[in-house]
């Protein structure tokens, strides 16, 4: 498979990217972590870590250091953590100019998240009712401005789902695309990761409200089978909608990947879809993989199920959509940008779930050592 690869993977080609300016624009919600650091139980520790969380934040997060100019826009509270969502943000390079501010009182989203060992599972409460960021509504950002000279423009599932779980009587978050969706450029391609969470709402709710934005506005759309699955009832191969969801999913061979990836495409309407696949062993370790198909029927899939010795899988996602679109951004959103974009991710993500936190503190290095480990074999320590 890697002798299919028609790109020098150290390949560093901005070139034809926007000086100046942002590429990749996202918006969405940034929750504030706290993980016991005393590796106590979230009831009884007295010591947490506080870091950052949230789907877009972290996808910016790491297109930016891979090189992509990338801005991030939410609403955060005028107080000490939207303070840090501002600092933390510029740290790592995304623009945050038109980051819109709340009133100190109001609650930034947080996330309780205990890290489990085999057998006991991860356990990650919610706390975004009433946040600052799922009140971010039409008319508090110029998104002409925002979005002029931009190449992507990123969303979420999980941002919409947030005016359900507040039960709000209007979705703020919708009204906020819908308005950046009427002022961004021509040439503006927009990108969504499915990402139903289900602690925020049903799937009827998410059916409802994200069918009609993939279908009609998005160009890129990455998903999981588990999703597809459980939201549309679509089956893979000889496996039902109902044993995907249940966890029974089996070995996936290439024709029946390729069949599932067309079927999400031809529904939505996309110009390319993305699938991640992950396999759960146990706590320590996962399997990761993933495919795209294109409009043309184009199909890659990754040239082997890769196993990642796992410290912290918070993020993992959304690193894999980073690496996806560097990809598609610096080869362009044909076959190569597809294949360059599926390798990127996969290493992208792997390195970023054995560090802690959702952040991705990953470099280009990093990542184009561990492709070359992938072409080439072998696993050395290499100095930085």
């Amino acid at each position: 498979m890697a002798a299919r690869v028609k790109f020098d993977i150290t390949k560093d080609d901005l070139s034809q990217l926007q000086a100046g300016g942002p590429v990749f624009v996202t918006f969405g919600e940034v929750l504030v972590r706290e993980t016991p650091a005393d590796l106590e139980r979230p009831e009884r520790t007295r010591t947490v870590n506080l870091s950052l969380a949230g789907s877009e934040f972290t996808l910016a997060t790491a297109l930016s250091r891979l090189g992509i100019p990338s801005a991030y826009i939410t609403r955060v509270p005028a107080n000490p953590y939207g303070h840090a969502v501002r600092n933390t943000a510029r740290e790592q390079g995304i623009d945050t100019r038109n980051l819109v501010w709340a009133p100190k009182t109001e609650p930034i989203g947080r996330l309780i998240y205990e890290i489990g060992r085999t057998p006991r599972r991860n356990i990650g409460i919610y706390q975004r009712m009433y946040s600052a960021a799922s009140r971010l509504g039409a008319g508090m950002v110029n998104w002409r401005e925002a979005l002029q000279g931009v190449r992507l423009f990123h969303t979420s599932g999980i941002t919409f789902g947030l005016a359900g779980h507040s039960r709000y009587e209007r979705n703020y978050n919708l009204e906020a695309l819908q308005e950046a969706l009427e002022n961004k450029p021509p040439n503006c391609l927009v990108g969504m990761d499915f990402n139903y969470r289900g602690t925020l709402w049903s799937p009827e709710e998410a059916c409802r409200v994200l069918t009609p934005i993939a279908a009609d506005h998005v160009d890129v759309l990455i998903t999981t089978i588990e999703d597809m699955a459980r939201l549309y009832g679509m089956s893979l191969g000889s496996c039902s909608a109902k044993q995907i969801v249940d966890g029974d999913l089996g070995p996936i061979d290439d024709d029946d990947l390729r069949a599932f990836a067309g079927r999400v495409r031809d529904r939505f309407h996309a110009r390319v879809v993305a699938i991640t696949i992950r396999y759960p062993d146990n706590f320590e370790q996962h399997r990761w993989e993933s495919a795209a198909i294109d409009s043309q029927g184009r199909f890659f899939r990754s040239p082997a199920v890769r196993p990642i010795t796992l410290w912290d899988r918070l993020g993992g996602g959304d690193t894999w959509n980073a690496g996806f679109y560097y990809g598609l951004l610096t080869s362009g959103f044909n076959r190569e940008g597809m294949e360059k974009g599926v390798l990127t991710g996969d290493a992208a993500t792997r390195l970023k779930q054995t560090l802690m936190f959702d952040l991705p503190i990953v470099d280009k290095a990093e990542v184009q050592a561990l492709l070359r480990s992938d072409v080439l074999g072998g696993g050395k320590r290499t100095s930085r």
